[in-house]
């Protein structure tokens, strides 16, 4: 099941943006496994404008996802909770994208 829900969450970034995994730098996909919060997710390393390190996304048991970006120091640079999946790629824009205040 972990590997299914890696796939899809590939799927549901590819379906709303085909170019982005290529624009983060996107490298090293590695399925995450299911635990008491989460029901499993995807893992990569990315190398963009505004964010290098690793991206976690966890699939929530409520149908909804956590994005955590870490630095290549092993940070904590950002984390989103709440995220759809027609939200994925504005939310993974980070990578590309300073966010402005």
């Amino acid at each position: 099941m972990n590997m299914e829900i890696a796939r899809i969450i590939l799927e549901q970034i590819k379906a709303i943006d085909p170019w982005a995994l290529g624009a983060y730098g996107t490298q090293n996909l590695i399925s995450l496994p299911e635990s008491i919060d989460y029901a499993g997710g995807l893992s990569f390393s990315v190398n963009g404008l505004n964010h290098q390190g690793t991206v976690f996304i966890h699939l929530k048991w409520t149908d909804e996802y956590k994005i955590v970006f870490v630095s290549n120091e092993g940070l904590i640079v950002k984390e989103v909770d709440g995220v759809y999946c027609d939200m994925l790629v504005e939310v993974l824009d980070f990578i590309e994208i300073k966010e402005t205040n």
